[in-house]
């Protein structure tokens, strides 16, 4: 994270994320600070705390993908939760303790990938001895011409020769999965419960017979698994999501009702909800099955749309838990046309791979384009406004006979301009009652 200066996050977020430049701007500075505190002494270290974030706009306008790339930037364990979907205890429903377990687990298979990459290439020519062992099997000495005849098929399996010659392989059998009914909120304890019961019936091995290419493929799985250390990768697990977690809170708005609203019907657990969050935001031990993780350095950034609400209808003590706040701004189509245009991952490049793979060349034209966002414009504003989610839409229904027909059809260009997009939505956009059913 050294070379990453906050001016050199913007800049990597801008790539994917159009606009929003304050949002970008604050979870920079949130993840350089991490680095900061990272080369202070210990004793430092522990005294400063993340300062969480809250990003207040409309949805759509990528309260979650700044979020989201921010974590890939910093190679961090990340969750998206939803808070609504929490239940104060004593309530049926997910206690929000368990979206750290979850970032746990998500942790663990991130490091679990990158022990494997390293450890791939020894693996690989582990499984490479045994089916020599397979295809020759040693005798009590190798002699100098059984040598050089294991030599020969070794040539034979790197160039694929062997791939289709059957062998006999001892696969691990998988234990019997183990099925533990609760009711909902106690997913975790289920959890741990089967992982005891697997326990108790451990893999055993049964010979399975396959063509070579199938079981190198098998075999790597297995012998990369036995050459990662697990211990090792919870430990550094454990490390990372304390150290560098990021929890993205979606839906805060939902649990906080407002003054005016008081208490009833379904309100009745949401300051619940936030009193349940207040200690894991503010930094307590939480148990999982790879032991306890402290969550007093884990970032936690909230979003919300704050329609009929404001973040001061939050609990006072939760409120002083998120001190960084950014507005972030509805999207106009000056930046629905840079949506379509700049991003790596836009739609219009998205849409012309997909359809370049049955040989029909796709091209936008800027005129193209423009009538696309003109149209998501205003259609927002006509309708329910769900930002840039609104071109997906859009450009799906645009292109929807092209993408049936692109198999079959002698057509293999289409250029979609302003004639285009007129000829195949116009219709659509100016029916209100139909655009309300159909965009």
């Amino acid at each position: 994270m050294e070379d990453y200066t906050p001016k050199k996050i913007v800049e990597e977020l801008d790539k994917y994320v159009v606009g929003q430049h304050s949002a970008k701007r604050a979870v920079a500075v949130a993840l350089r600070n991490r680095y900061r505190r990272m080369q202070l002494p210990k004793s430092i270290q522990e005294e400063i705390s993340p300062k969480n974030i809250i990003l207040i706009g409309p949805t759509g306008v990528g309260k979650t993908e700044v979020a989201r790339r921010l974590a890939k930037l910093a190679r961090s364990p990340f969750i998206k939760v939803e808070a609504s979907k929490y239940t104060e205890v004593g309530y049926v429903g997910r206690d929000v303790e368990s979206m750290v377990r979850d970032l746990m687990e998500i942790a663990v298979s991130m490091v679990r990938e990158e022990k494997k990459e390293s450890v791939i290439d020894k693996a690989k020519a582990n499984v490479e001895e045994k089916l020599l062992d397979l295809l020759i099997p040693p005798s009590s000495g190798y002699a100098e011409a059984e040598t050089s005849t294991r030599d020969k098929f070794r040539e034979k399996l790197r160039n694929g020769e062997l791939d289709e010659r059957p062998v006999e392989v001892d696969i691990d059998d998988a234990a019997p999965n183990v099925e533990v009914f609760t009711n909902m909120g106690m997913e975790d304890m289920t959890s741990g419960l089967s992982d005891m019961l697997k326990n108790m019936f451990p893999a055993r091995k049964k010979k399975k017979k396959m063509k070579i290419s199938e079981a190198r493929t098998a075999l790597e799985v297995q012998e990369a698994a036995r050459l990662i250390d697990m211990d090792d990768v919870k430990e550094t697990a454990a490390q990372r999501v304390q150290q560098s977690g990021i929890i993205f809170l979606d839906e805060i708005d939902k649990i906080c009702a407002s003054s005016s609203q008081g208490t009833k019907g379904g309100d009745v657990s949401r300051e619940g909800v936030q009193r349940d969050l207040l200690p894991i935001v503010e930094g307590s031990t939480v148990n999982t099955k790879y032991g306890m993780i402290r969550t007093d350095h884990i970032l936690f950034i909230a979003a919300g749309a704050f329609h009929t609400v404001k973040p001061t209808d939050l609990i006072p003590e939760l409120q002083g838990r998120f001190p960084i706040r950014v507005e972030l701004e509805s999207l106009t189509t000056d930046d629905f046309i840079r949506i379509l245009k700049e991003p790596q991952n836009s739609l219009t490049r998205q849409y012309s791979a997909l359809l370049g793979s049955d040989g029909v060349e796709v091209e936008f034209t800027d005129d193209g384009i423009v009538r696309l966002a003109e149209m998501a414009d205003e259609l927002n504003s006509s309708l329910e406004n769900i930002g840039a989610r609104r071109l997906h839409t859009i450009v799906e229904k645009l292109l929807e006979d092209i993408s049936y027909e692109a198999p079959d059809t002698d057509e293999k260009k289409v250029t979609v301009n302003a004639a285009y997009v007129e000829e195949h939505l116009g219709s659509i956009v100016k029916d209100r009652d139909l655009s309300k059913y159909v965009l």
